[in-house]
C-alpha cells in the first residue's frame, strides 16, 4: 500500500497525472459522499432518539418489515425527508461535471443525479428510496415525492404490501446493477473509492476486481479505510475539497 499523500499540491497533481493517464474511469461511493450534505451514514445516531433506540437491523430486513411493517416505512419516509432536504455536496457537482466517469454507488439518494449526473451514468447497488416496489415483486414499481411519502399502503396490482426499492440486510443486490458494475470495474484502468468503508459485500470486492484487473485505485476518504490496502494513492480528507480540485 501506498502511504496516504498529506501535501495537497503533490496529493493533486500525482493523482491528476495518473487519471490523466486513463481511458475509463469509475467511480466507487459510498456514504461519506453524502454525508458531507448532511445525510448521516446508516448507523449513525441521530438526535432524534426515536431512531436512536432500534437496531438497523430492524428497520431494514424482510423480518423488521413482517414484524412492524409500519415502523419500517415511517423510518424511512423520515430518511426520506432528510434526502428531500438535502442539496448535493461540491463533490456530487464535481462528479457530475465528468460525464465520462461511470458512477457506481452504494447510496441510495438521488444527490448524484440532482447534481447533473446522467441516470443512465448512475448504477445504484443498494436500489434507490426514491421509488417504492411491492414487497413480493409482483413487478409494479413506483417513483415517489420525497418531500411527501406516503404511508404504508398495498400494491395495486396484488395487494401485497408496498416497500422502499431499497436492498435490505439478507436480500440480493440487483442482477442488473450488479452485472453492470462488474463489467464497468473488469474494465477500467482506473477506479475512485469515494467516502467508503469498503466492508460492505458484495459491494466492496468490485474495488478488488479492478486491482486484480490491473487497474489504478485512487482512495478518497477523512480516515483510512478497508480499501487502503488496495490504494494506489491515498488521499485523507473530505471528498468535497479533494474532488473538485482533482476533477477540474
Amino acid at each position: 500500500m501506498n502511504q496516504p499523500i498529506t501535501d495537497r499540491k503533490t496529493a493533486i497533481l500525482s493523482a491528476r497525472t495518473l487519471l490523466q493517464q486513463c481511458e475509463k474511469i469509475v467511480c466507487f461511493s459510498g456514504a461519506g459522499l453524502s454525508a458531507e450534505s448532511g445525510i448521516s451514514t446508516f448507523r449513525d445516531s441521530e438526535t432524534d432518539a426515536l431512531w436512536s433506540r432500534y437496531d438497523p437491523t430492524q428497520l431494514a430486513s424482510p423480518e423488521g418489515f413482517a414484524a412492524d411493517p409500519k415502523l419500517v416505512i415511517d423510518w424511512y419516509n423520515w430518511r426520506r425527508d432528510a434526502i428531500a432536504q438535502a442539496n448535493p455536496n461540491p463533490a456530487h457537482l464535481a462528479l457530475a461535471q465528468r460525464p465520462d466517469i461511470i458512477q457506481i454507488t452504494q447510496n441510495v439518494d438521488d444527490l448524484l443525479e440532482r447534481a447533473g449526473c446522467k441516470q443512465e451514468s448512475v448504477i445504484h447497488l443498494h436500489g434507490n428510496i426514491t421509488h417504492d416496489r411491492c414487497h413480493q415483486r409482483c413487478g409494479f414499481q413506483q417513483k415517489i415525492d420525497l418531500a411527501n411519502p406516503p404511508p404504508l399502503r398495498n400494491c395495486p396490482m396484488c395487494d401485497a404490501p408496498l416497500r422502499p426499492a431499497v436492498v435490505w440486510f439478507g436480500e440480493t443486490l440487483p442482477a442488473w446493477a450488479w452485472q453492470q458494475a462488474e463489467q464497468h470495474c473488469q474494465l477500467a484502468d482506473c477506479m475512485l473509492v469515494i467516502g467508503t468503508s469498503a466492508s460492505v459485500y458484495p459491494a466492496a470486492s468490485l474495488i478488488e476486481l479492478t486491482k486484480a484487473q490491473g487497474g489504478k485505485v485512487i482512495v478518497i476518504n477523512t480516515h483510512p479505510s478497508g480499501a487502503s490496502t488496495l490504494a494506489d494513492m491515498e488521499l485523507i480528507g473530505p471528498c468535497g475539497e479533494w474532488l473538485p480540485e482533482l476533477l477540474s
